[in-house]
């Protein structure tokens, strides 16, 4: 059967186990562990014979579900590629960001939609007794609802990393304080939500593995307050209520966020070039 996990305080449980002398198969929709033995499974991708099994990390998510995560070895030669499209990107608070050429992939919120309802689950898991069969059945009906949100996301956030990835060589980005930034300015419940962090990271490993870049901008880079045409430097936009101006050296109207992403294109591209 399943393995069952001793502690009772973590809400994630897991334990990985290393391949040695061949005491972990995968094969015919099973996988062989050791002192477990053959577990039925649904595997998500093909893996080529050529591939040597290293570990496999098995977990239990508090809705109850368990997954197995299986490590392996290969050889890969990535040949980078010629820079020649580049983009920026912006952090942006509710649409997760805004490109360089003024577009946004208009970011759902999905745990801002789903907040009423786990509100209203979580205040009847509160009232119940601990220990009660009803107050598990409650924390599974609450934990449920958190992994939707996380897997709606989740995928999310895989579809626009990849897009992104497929039409550009460079993807600029700032490189910022998450979690600074959600405690000074209040937004913790908005930053989470959107999975910045998360999105980067998809980002990264996409892009590395067709030999493209990600580059990082410093976070202490003028992005905002520089005029992307002519370089100038306007003080007033340090107030983030100011969301477009006006410059007073060329005239170019500016929408913050668009104006941003293109400085932090033109800084990653003098980055990479140089």
């Amino acid at each position: 059967g399943f393995p069952r996990f001793k502690s009772k305080k973590r809400n994630k449980n897991s334990y990985s186990t290393l391949c040695i002398n061949g005491n972990i198969t995968l094969s015919n929709g099973y996988l062989r562990l050791p002192k477990i033995g053959q577990i039925r499974l649904k595997q998500h991708r093909f893996v080529p014979s050529e591939y040597r099994l290293k570990s496999v990390t098995v977990s239990q998510t508090p809705s109850g579900k368990y997954y197995a995560s299986i490590l392996f070895e290969y050889e890969d030669q990535v040949q980078e590629k010629e820079m020649q499209k580049f983009l920026g990107l912006d952090f942006s608070m509710h649409e997760l960001y805004r490109d360089s050429n003024g577009k946004e992939p208009a970011y759902p919120g999905y745990y801002r939609n789903a907040e009423k309802k786990l509100a209203r689950e979580q205040r009847k898991l509160s009232r119940m007794q601990k220990g009660s069969n009803n107050r598990n059945k409650q924390r599974l009906k609450v934990a449920k609802l958190h992994e939707k949100v996380s897997n709606q996301r989740k995928d999310f956030l895989h579809k626009q990393s990849r897009q992104i990835t497929n039409a550009y060589d460079c993807v600029c980005i700032e490189d910022l304080d998450m979690k600074a930034m959600s405690r000074t300015l209040n937004f913790g419940k908005s930053v989470s939500d959107n999975g910045w962090g998360m999105f980067t990271t998809f980002l990264k490993y996409k892009l590395e593995e067709q030999g493209k870049k990600l580059v990082k901008v410093g976070r202490f880079f003028a992005s905002s307050q520089t005029c992307s045409v002519c370089g100038y430097k306007n003080a007033k936009t340090k107030n983030l209520a100011l969301r477009e101006w006006d410059c007073p050296q060329c005239g170019t109207h500016h929408d913050r966020d668009v104006n941003a992403a293109i400085n932090i294109r033109n800084e990653g591209m003098r980055l990479v070039i140089a």
